[in-house]
């Protein structure tokens, strides 16, 4: 294997710091959701088997479907450049602020 040709191939440029840090906070808020998920599943499990009121199927299932769609888009955040990055990213934020919203301070 010969790496004549290493150094002629064009490489995609990087996408500045704004994109960046909105790459990186829109992944602390994908962690955010997951972790909100987990402590939402494990207190309707609690709540349920020791006959105390919790969350409902419904926020449980609307914290799993938010769940998925955010990583979802996160994945499409880190493998796409430029404004297919951002896009995605600020669709994670509305998202989240969605589940926020809807789910927590109702």
């Amino acid at each position: 294997m010969t790496y004549e040709a290493f150094g002629t191939a064009r490489r995609r440029r990087a996408d500045g710091w704004a994109v960046r840090m909105l790459r990186a906070l829109s992944g602390l808020a994908t962690g955010g959701v997951l972790v909100l998920t987990v402590v939402v599943a494990v207190v309707g499990y609690l709540a349920s088997s020791r006959d105390f009121p919790g969350p409902g199927g419904e926020s449980i299932a609307a914290h799993v479907a938010a769940s998925i769609i955010v990583t979802g888009l996160q994945v499409v955040a880190d493998r796409r450049r430029g404004a297919g990055a951002a896009l995605a990213a600020l669709a994670v934020f509305v998202v989240s602020g969605a589940l926020l919203w809807t789910q927590w301070w109702n």
